[in-house]
């Protein structure tokens, strides 16, 4: 079936958010997951299906940081809008 995963239109044979996850490599308790804009609680990965067509993010947390604040960014929007970004340039 095909699928978007974090903006690109991928082929999986996957059933599951689980399985995608293993099939990728990625270890569940290192990412968050946001299937058609909801975020999956990481308990139900192995029950959510993925379905033709659905809309699913990899949201990364890396450590580190700096002695400056962090950033606060307003609104869900622009939440979204800036996890994609980072996400983006993580991936590429």
């Amino acid at each position: 079936m095909r699928v978007k995963i974090n903006g690109k239109s991928e082929e999986t044979t996957t059933s599951t958010v689980l399985e995608l996850l293993q099939s990728k490599d990625i270890e569940p308790q290192m990412v968050s997951v946001e299937l058609n804009s909801e975020i999956v609680d990481r308990e139900a990965y192995g029950r959510t299906a993925i379905k033709e067509d659905d809309a699913i993010e990899f949201l990364f947390f890396m450590g580190g940081g700096s002695a400056r604040p962090a950033r606060v960014v307003p609104g869900p929007e622009r939440l979204q809008s800036a996890w994609k970004g980072i996400i983006r340039d993580v991936l590429s």
